[in-house]
């Protein structure tokens, strides 16, 4: 009898709008497949990447956001902020901040640590995660969410071999091959983002040319992007079954030069009111010089 008000507030408008909120907060962390693997190999280069997305719906801007990585020869570190504006502006009035950081191990991101926290009009919420090689060993959200029976309990199980949000939008090319090809898509793996546990699974679409304003001008490899919803989530709230079916979500994904990592330049999600869609409109990359041991 509790789920008649839950559907009242899950009317199309505010769906379209988590959808949004989903290519802001899943686009930076909606492709994590490719880290699944660790192979041992040669450690990549070093890269650093500066950009700003801006994210519309119908065409209309929402929301804009910036995100920094800086990738080491041992050591990495990602981070993101964003808000709402416009339409979205007039529902939820919200921006988010997250980060993620860990050590490169063979090539491999390897996260430690990841923290959310995200501020609307009526609450402030915060998530922290503590991993150990693809498991969470501790996890909070401050201030504690009330109780829901109707959420699929998330057990030890689900949070062993995932990727936090963060880490998994860095999409992994093993081996020395070309990095944007059909087999970049090719793969999937497991999200815990401190509330919800889903895979993904991505596959191959096609090849295009993307152009940023400032920034990056060259080749993307597009992906399909599908979503299996597996635990901490509501069954019958309608953005989640509208996720779970949806089959046209897309991932354009463009190299951090001087690496072997993959990331975003624009992600796109059908919405019953019209195409959600982030996109970078500054994207600089560089590669940076290998640390040189002290000889003296």
């Amino acid at each position: 009898m509790n789920s008649h008000p839950r559907r009242s507030r899950d009317n199309p408008v505010l769906t379209a709008k988590h959808a949004v909120s989903l290519a802001s907060s899943l686009g930076l962390g909606l492709c994590a497949a490719g880290l699944s693997a660790l192979a041992p190999q040669a450690a990549a280069a070093q890269g650093r990447l500066e950009a700003k997305y801006e994210a519309t719906l119908a065409g209309i801007p929402v929301g804009k956001g910036a995100w920094t990585i800086e990738i080491g020869d041992d050591a990495f570190s990602a981070a993101a902020q964003g808000g709402t504006a416009g339409l979205l502006k007039a529902f939820s009035g919200g921006n988010g901040s997250g980060a993620s950081q860990g050590r490169v191990v063979n090539g491999a991101l390897v996260a430690n640590a990841y923290t959310a926290t995200t501020t609307t009009q009526k609450k402030s919420e915060t998530i922290r995660m503590v991993l150990t090689n693809g498991t969470v060993k501790d996890f909070s959200i401050d201030p504690a969410p009330p109780v829901d029976p109707d959420r699929v309990v998330v057990t030890e199980a689900h949070r062993k071999g995932v990727l936090d949000p963060m880490t998994g939008s860095m999409l992994r090319v093993n081996g020395n091959g070309e990095l944007l090809s059909p087999d970049s898509c090719r793969t999937g793996a497991g999200i815990f983002d401190g509330r919800m546990r889903y895979d993904l699974k991505l596959d191959y679409k096609r090849m295009e040319t993307v152009k940023a304003e400032r920034g990056y001008h060259g080749p993307a490899v597009v992906c399909a992007v599908y979503f299996t919803p597996v635990a901490g989530f509501i069954p019958d709230r309608p953005v989640i079954k509208y996720l779970a079916t949806e089959r046209r979500m897309e991932i354009a994904f463009v190299p951090i030069a001087g690496t072997r990592i993959l990331v975003p330049f624009r992600m796109s999600i059908p919405t019953p009111l019209g195409q959600a869609m982030l996109e970078a409109t500054s994207f600089v990359t560089s590669a940076t010089p290998p640390r040189v041991a002290k000889t003296n």
